[in-house]
């Protein structure tokens, strides 16, 4: 999460372990709980990409509320854009949300508002202002049930100024009754730079969350209802707490006003109101008239329909996925985008709660050469050798010298050294020699020495045994290991080499079907046994492998013979070696 977020995130959870009504048994988890979490958390900056697991990510700002932050996910070159809550829209102290500089694959965006439309910034903030104006003008009260945090901040920061443009309002006060918004008020003075151009420049000359013309107010017992005010109390849908506690005492004045100024969710007492009935209830269970004005001035910090249209149009994601809206409203809006990007390759879902989605993307898997491999650009159709290093989704090729400069790994070497007993003329073993390998050079050194295709040395350093010397890799060693059955074969001192045509009557019977198809799952993925063949998978070629005759049927020329050379190294290493 971003810095402000793990601010606020302490101050929220620990206002619900104070505000909860529950048992400690039955709550989900206490103080010490989120004590234990936040050393858990790791902070990432807007723009900074960070790597888990070879999955990729980085943040853009969401101007929902401070710290608010959309993730772009890179799995494998598919990227996932999940917005969250975002608001395109710059109000007083939060940037709008950011534009990714490119397309997702899929876009996970919220439906709050649907195919609603929000009245324009100015015109919403002179209806705010001018109610207020009116009521207490009218020695009237004004409610203002509103969460905590984001919209609060920017409803306090419209009326801090319009009182200090309105001297003859200076004697009504503005009363915030929450908490929570006053140690909220803390962390916003805190994070000034995260905040909009607006609220940097004011900071200059004085903090703008330093209010002049507001009061904190703790509880009711502390609050003089003796003439005009205004209280900006939570919670924001008045189902309890002091916002509630003043609308019981207020609702039933003509004088009095509510003003809603963001989303409520169906079943709240915010929610029943907006429809003006005749009569509530009352905390108390009794029922009285609503006589109170009551107003409806959206400040909600979630994108409407425009908003959300012109942000899916600028970054065209072929894959649109609706998520936190009602139901109705999210279907409304699935079929307004469905409409108005018809004539493109666009889909739209709505999945309900727990649905799962599934999505197939084709990614072609590319290796990027690096280092001394990338020095120098290869002609076309010449062929680029060098280690191939995977790390998470993504692949690399560079040569040996380089695996410790690009990753944590590091390279060796093996010298391996093997006598062999022969007693038998040297000009004879390297004729031998020359007849199976073309490169036999004969080296001037202390002892009769031999170099076989460049790598392995035959040096006769005694009169009834020779030494090999080679540089183990794969090459080498089936070099060597030519050279060894070579000689053992020909020296008659030694013991003879061949392969068994029977198993090993030693131990149990060697189940070579399980061994084969073992190996074959190392080194292709998915293989299957069906009527004793297996079937071998890959990228969608299949091939049919009949183990016990070593034939392929598979029509991709490429992969039949990797599984034939593959099932000759098996069947060489399988078969026993008797002495």
């Amino acid at each position: 999460m971003t810095h402000a977020t793990k601010a606020i995130y302490k101050l929220l959870l620990s206002d619900y372990v104070k505000v909860s009504k529950v048992s400690v048994e039955d709550m989900l988890f206490d103080e010490q709980d989120i004590l234990r979490t936040m050393d858990k958390i790791e902070v990432i900056d807007f723009h900074q990409t960070m790597e888990v697991n070879g999955i990729r990510f980085w943040c853009y700002t969401a101007g929902h509320v401070l710290g608010a932050a959309m993730f772009m996910v890179d799995i494998a070159g598919v990227r996932v854009l999940y917005t969250g809550d975002y608001s395109r829209e710059e109000d007083r102290h939060l940037r709008a949300a950011e534009t990714p500089q490119f397309s997702p694959d899929v876009c996970i965006i919220e439906s709050t508002y649907g195919v609603q439309l929000h009245q324009p910034r100015a015109i919403r903030e002179k209806r705010f202002t001018d109610v207020i104006h009116n009521v207490v003008s009218q020695g009237g009260r004004v409610l203002i049930p509103a969460f905590a945090l984001g919209r609060a901040q920017e409803l306090l920061l419209i009326l801090d100024e319009y009182w200090a443009g309105h001297p003859e309002l200076h004697n009504v006060p503005i009363y915030y009754a929450s908490p929570l918004a006053k140690r909220c008020l803390a962390v916003y003075q805190t994070y000034i730079n995260a905040m909009n151009d607006r609220i940097r420049t004011q900071f200059e000359g004085s903090n703008p969350f330093d209010f002049k013309h507001i009061m904190p107010l703790k509880s009711i017992e502390n609050f003089e209802d003796d003439g005009p005010s205004v209280v900006m109390a939570s919670p924001g849908g008045l189902q309890s707490g002091l916002s509630r506690q003043l609308f019981d005492i207020w609702c039933q004045d003509k004088k009095n006003a509510c003003i809603i100024p963001g989303y409520v969710v169906e079943g709240t007492l915010a929610k029943t109101i907006m429809n003006e009935p005749k009569d509530v209830t009352l905390m108390s269970g009794l029922q009285a008239p609503l006589n109170m004005q009551v107003h409806y001035i959206s400040f909600s910090a979630h994108a409407d329909f425009s908003q959300t249209s012109a942000f899916l149009n600028e970054l065209q994601p072929p894959n649109i996925i609706l998520v936190h809206g009602e139901a109705n409203e999210m279907g409304r809006l699935k079929q307004k985008l469905m409409t108005q990007f018809a004539d493109q390759n666009i889909r739209v879902l709505s999945p309900k709660n727990c649905q799962t989605v599934e999505m197939h993307f084709n990614a072609e898997k590319t290796a990027k050469a690096i280092g001394r491999l990338a020095e120098k650009t290869p002609e076309v159709g010449s062929q680029v050798g060098g280690l191939l290093v995977r790390k998470g989704f993504t692949y690399q090729i560079m040569a040996p010298e380089d695996l410790h400069v690009f990753t944590q790994l590091s390279t060796g070497t093996v010298t391996q050294r093997l006598s062999i007993p022969y007693k038998g003329a040297f000009t004879v073993l390297r004729h031998r020699l020359q007849q199976l390998y073309e490169g036999v050079e004969t080296l001037n050194e202390d002892v009769p020495t031999l170099k076989v295709h460049g790598k392995v040395l035959v040096k006769q350093v005694g009169m009834d045994y020779v030494v090999l010397q080679w540089v183990s890799d794969p090459i080498t060693d089936m070099v060597s290991d030519s050279i060894i059955a070579m000689m053992m074969n020909f020296n008659p001192e030694s013991p003879k080499m061949k392969t068994s045509d029977v198993e090993s009557t030693e131990g149990k019977a060697v189940d070579t079907s399980k061994i084969v198809q073992s190996l074959l799952v190392s080194l292709f993925g998915d293989v299957k046994e069906l009527d004793g063949k297996l079937i071998v998978s890959v990228d969608g070629v299949v091939a049919n492998v009949d183990h016990t005759s070593n034939t392929v049927d598979c029509e991709n020329e490429n992969l039949r013979e990797r599984i034939k050379v593959a099932l000759r190294r098996m069947e060489i290493a399988i078969k026993p070696v008797r002495m």
